[in-house]
């Protein structure tokens, strides 16, 4: 059984493969936006905005392939790649703000005014570094990419140290649905997950036929019934 672990370490493994399977970036050219870029843009954009660059981007991506054009183009960027990220990094967010709300414990608070100057520096030092402290969660700022947000929300799962409560059973369910339906998308849009789906169409001996694909393979056809086999160029329709 795949774990929600595994699942979390499968996002941040691949997410650089994700980039990769998007398109490389770009220093010129007519898009004029690397991958990094056109993310980070993204964020500033409300939804019409966004629309209006995807539209954009195709538009862009078809003058790019024009044959007419002369010398060196930009890869052209593969925007259900782009938007299989979005929605990755953008659950993973929701997912980790909702656990941090619950979990993470309230920085420690400063010294009183009132008590003397040497308690209240050791104390004020500590309460600096409690709030400082890496491990905890940032709700706001750009420096929250998936790999990070996946990793952190690894380390509750596997209650690793750090000024947090234990998962309960609910939140605990609920980070393993966020891991799986992620690691679900990575797995589709990087084609590295072995994958089998049950035709409509039966075989001329009645028996069922079943599709198996994925993991960078040509698909192959099954008949459970007699064996025969499919391969692409002589495969049935589903």
């Amino acid at each position: 059984m795949t774990t929600t672990a595994t699942h979390l370490r499968t996002i941040a493994l691949h997410w650089e493969d994700l980039h990769d399977a998007a398109g490389q970036p770009v220093t010129v050219g007519a898009f004029g936006l690397g991958l990094r870029g056109y993310l980070a843009r993204l964020d500033e954009l409300d939804a019409e905005q966004a629309e209006y660059e995807r539209h954009q981007a195709a538009h862009r991506r078809s003058l790019e392939r024009d044959p007419i054009q002369l010398g060196d183009r930009p890869v052209p960027v593969r925007l259900h790649i782009l938007d299989t990220m979005r929605a990755i990094e953008a659950a993973l967010h929701d997912t980790a703000d909702q656990i941090a709300a619950a979990v993470q414990r309230t920085p420690m608070a400063f010294a009183p005014s009132n008590w003397p100057a040497g308690d209240r520096e050791r104390r004020n030092q500590l309460a600096r570094a409690d709030a400082a402290d890496p491990r905890r969660w940032q709700w706001t700022g750009r420096r929250r990419p998936a790999p990070y947000a996946a990793l952190w929300l690894l380390a509750r799962v596997e209650a690793r140290p750090g000024p947090f409560r234990a998962l309960t059973e609910q939140e605990a369910a609920l980070v393993g649905a966020t891991a799986a339906g992620a690691a679900g998308r990575v797995e589709r849009a990087l084609d590295i997950a072995a994958q089998t789906r049950t035709l409509a169409q039966r075989c001329a001996c009645g028996g069922e036929i079943d599709m198996h694909g994925g993991e960078g393979r040509p698909p192959v056809a099954h008949c459970a019934g007699c064996g025969r086999i499919w391969r692409e160029g002589g495969m049935i329709a589903a």
